[in-house]
């Protein structure tokens, strides 16, 4: 039974979603997420050029450090940086086409965080704060005092799915579960690379038919067991968004633009693919979860990052101008996620260790772009900004703030936040400004 309350605040929100849909009948977003698996080393993504901080980073990074002449010069906050080698085509899209913004040093927090709070013994911190497993799920959920069964994604399509109702699902992992498109009412579909769909084993003819339709049958029998009616109930929906998506791929238009043929590119290719289709399922909202393994260097940094950057840029890229090719470049926000940074102290064997803050990437054509946002550390072991005495940079924005900014420009409205974000109300700021209004 719903309490006087829950029934009027669903129907506040049923007002509101006809409001929303009255004010624009074709108002379609997507937000691409790409994590980086392992914990990429951000310091190593974005260094600063200026004489003073090149200096500083060159010291503190010792054999890990990157050659000033190979960096690719953008600027942030009055400053020269420069973006690692390998990110070419990312550069272009910041300096020309001011599509893409830095947000640095980024971190899981329950609220702000000084040093002094961690000297006191005072501070609220995260659940094991550089546990792989924990730090990985804390980012896909925004709740780092332990683990939440709901991504924030999946909560932000929970409160969103009476403005933009669909028989489809709005969240799509073209990289296995993913627990931050996972709602309370949203239950994402996981698609593999390869193109198939549903059960690739049941083929078309007269026996494989009647093998589906016997499957298709026990799901629906009830046994009066509700686990295993949840399971028959999410398997059935799989289904039934495998055999829809096959149908309106079946006449989708091939894509002209040309990704790399590596996993992130072919993760992404498949996105594109999908967003070309939108209308096709009736979406208004997509979410999509991408991915890319291998960041957790604790040795031979500098040749592992090269080649990883050399997979993640110019897939990044390629996305981007497919969004234009598809005339959705201003509707599709494409960013990064891993569940921690690196030090910046290298370890003897070449590489970096488990850190806490990191800098990450926002591309699309309503990324208020061309610009860092948040604050960028001080390049000190044992400087103001580390929370060790080997250069783990306390954050000074937190996910809660980052995650915000692209919800509300995804649709979420100021009231919904705290249900999407627990902690948001801890941080001064909601919106960091990197989103365009609209």
């Amino acid at each position: 039974m719903r309490t006087r309350r829950e029934f009027l605040k669903v129907c506040t929100s049923i007002a509101a979603a006809s409001q929303l849909q009255a004010q624009s009948a074709s108002n379609f977003k997507a937000l691409v997420c790409v994590f980086l698996f392992g914990g990429n080393d951000g310091n190593n993504l974005v260094v600063p050029l200026d004489t003073a901080g090149y200096t500083q980073y060159a010291a503190g990074r010792g054999n890990v450090a990157l050659p000033a002449a190979s960096l690719l010069p953008v600027s942030g906050q009055g400053k020269a940086f420069g973006l690692h080698s390998r990110l070419a085509a990312l550069q272009s899209i910041y300096n020309t086409n001011k599509n893409m913004a830095i947000m640095a040093n980024v971190g899981t927090l329950i609220k702000p965080v000084t040093q002094k709070d961690l000297q006191s013994g005072q501070a609220q911190l995260p659940r094991n704060l550089y546990s792989h497993s924990d730090q990985t799920s804390q980012w896909q959920t925004s709740i780092p005092q332990g683990t939440g069964g709901t991504g924030w994604a999946g909560r932000a399509a929970d409160v969103l799915r009476f403005a933009y109702p669909s028989s489809f699902t709005p969240g799509i992992s073209l990289s296995g579960n993913s627990l931050l498109l996972t709602g309370q009412f949203t239950t994402p579909t996981q698609l593999g690379q390869g193109g198939d769909f549903g059960l690739a084993t049941i083929g078309g003819g007269t026996d494989d038919l009647a093998r589906q339709t016997a499957l298709q049958q026990i799901l629906t029998f009830d046994t009066g067991m509700k686990l295993i009616g949840a399971m028959s109930g999410i398997l059935g929906a799989g289904l039934k968004n495998a055999a829809e998506l096959q149908k309106v791929l079946a006449n989708a238009t091939a894509l002209k633009t040309v990704f790399p043929n590596t996993g992130l590119g072919n993760q992404l290719k498949q996105a594109a693919q999908l967003l070309s289709v939108r209308s096709a399922l009736g979406m208004e909202r997509q979410i999509f979860f991408c991915s890319q393994g291998g960041f957790d260097n604790h040795s031979d940094l500098v040749a592992s990052q090269d080649n990883l950057f050399n997979e993640l840029g110019p897939a990044l890229a390629a996305f981007y101008q497919a969004t234009g090719e598809l005339s959705v470049a201003n509707q599709v926000t494409t960013f990064t996620e891993s569940e921690f940074g690196r030090t910046f102290n290298p370890s003897s064997t070449a590489g970096s260790d488990h850190a806490w803050g990191s800098h990450h990437l926002v591309l699309g054509g309503a990324v208020n772009g061309g610009q860092m946002y948040g604050k960028y550390p001080t390049l000190v072991v044992n400087g103001p900004d580390d929370a060790s005495n080997r250069g783990q940079w306390i954050p000074s924005t937190g996910l809660d703030q980052y995650a915000a900014t692209m919800a509300s420009w995804f649709g979420v409205q100021p009231g919904d936040l705290p249900t999407v974000f627990p902690n948001i109300n801890n941080f001064p700021s909601h919106d960091l400004g990197f989103m365009k209004a609209g």
